[in-house]
């Protein structure tokens, strides 16, 4: 079953897996074991945020070509309209996973701090192969996060009710981001290693004929390149240089742009044409704004030195 199961609302994924409707229809706490789990692979479009932290996860998950497999505690996070695509087997249907997914619902963040800054956390945009692994000291931290939000919202609400469970909302998205940055430092070599594939497919891009083809460099181009997300390799990129990889693409243009001016009599419209851009313009606007020069200007002070 390869089809795309598209669920609206949290009642509906309540009803989709048999379990209890929830107490408030924009909320809810589910136990991970108490989800319907059938044979084959299916692909879910959900229309509210989902956060789980789970352990001995059944299934494969699939990000592009490749499947993995999650035996140890995990977060992962997902936006409202992305695909998750999952595959259970019939051995897998048997197993007894435990954790915790919080679904919460635009609607509900409406007027909050969160309706904007929920926006701003990258790992929204994380593929599954990027999940976040916690240590037990972690895992009790975020544990005791979603307990104190299913308490909440299952008892008698109240005036505050609402305010309580956005700040818990809150401190498990700030906690998540602590860790993910305690996640990038201990990974360091396989970072680097990123970092360096990622400049060798840039080069590789601008010394090819993929730059007349398809122009520009593009962050999705590249993470794609790398088997990577775009939200991942930009935060990759950034913990490692202080800089993310649209940042990185431009300095690569300023960096071709500059060989160019200086070692070759192409005009200005020609080096743009070369280096991908549609109009002249908007190469010189972003060498000016990347250097404080115009590419004339960067020429004619280059050949007085």
């Amino acid at each position: 079953m390869n089809e795309l199961i598209q669920i609206d609302t949290i009642t509906e994924f309540h009803r989709l897996n048999g379990i209890p409707l929830p107490d408030h229809p924009l909320i809810s706490v589910i136990n991970y074991a108490d989800l319907h789990k059938v044979e084959g692979e299916f692909h879910y479009l959900k229309s509210f945020y989902s956060i789980s932290l789970k352990k001995d996860v059944v299934g494969k998950y699939r990000y592009g070509q490749q499947s993995y497999d999650f035996d140890e505690g995990l977060m992962t996070f997902f936006a409202p309209k992305q695909v998750l695509r999952v595959q259970y087997t019939k051995d897998d249907i048997y197993r007894s996973p435990s954790g915790y997914i919080l679904f919460v619902h635009p609607d509900f963040l409406w007027n909050t701090s969160l309706t904007e800054k929920i926006k701003t956390y990258e790992f929204f945009g994380y593929e599954v192969n990027e999940a976040l692994f916690l240590s037990e000291k972690e895992e009790k931290i975020i544990l005791e996060i979603f307990r104190q939000i299913q308490q909440e919202y299952s008892g008698n609400m109240d005036d505050f009710s609402k305010n309580i469970i956005i700040s818990q909302i809150e401190l498990l998205l700030n906690y998540s981001e602590r860790f993910y940055k305690r996640q990038f430092l201990t990974r360091d070599q396989s970072n680097h290693e990123i970092l360096t594939r990622f400049e060798k497919a840039l080069d590789h891009y601008f010394m090819s004929d993929i730059l007349v083809d398809k122009g520009l460099p593009t962050v999705q181009y590249l993470s794609d390149e790398l088997h990577l997300s775009p939200d991942y390799l930009s935060s990759t990129l950034k913990h490692l240089t202080g800089q993310n990889a649209r940042q990185h693409i431009q300095n690569k243009i300023i960096e071709r742009a500059k060989e160019k001016l200086s070692n070759t009599g192409l005009s200005i419209s020609e080096i743009a044409y070369e280096l991908g851009f549609e109009y002249s313009q908007s190469f010189s606007k972003l060498f000016k704004q990347k250097t404080k020069q115009t590419p004339l200007e960067f020429r004619k002070s280059f050949n007085r030195n």
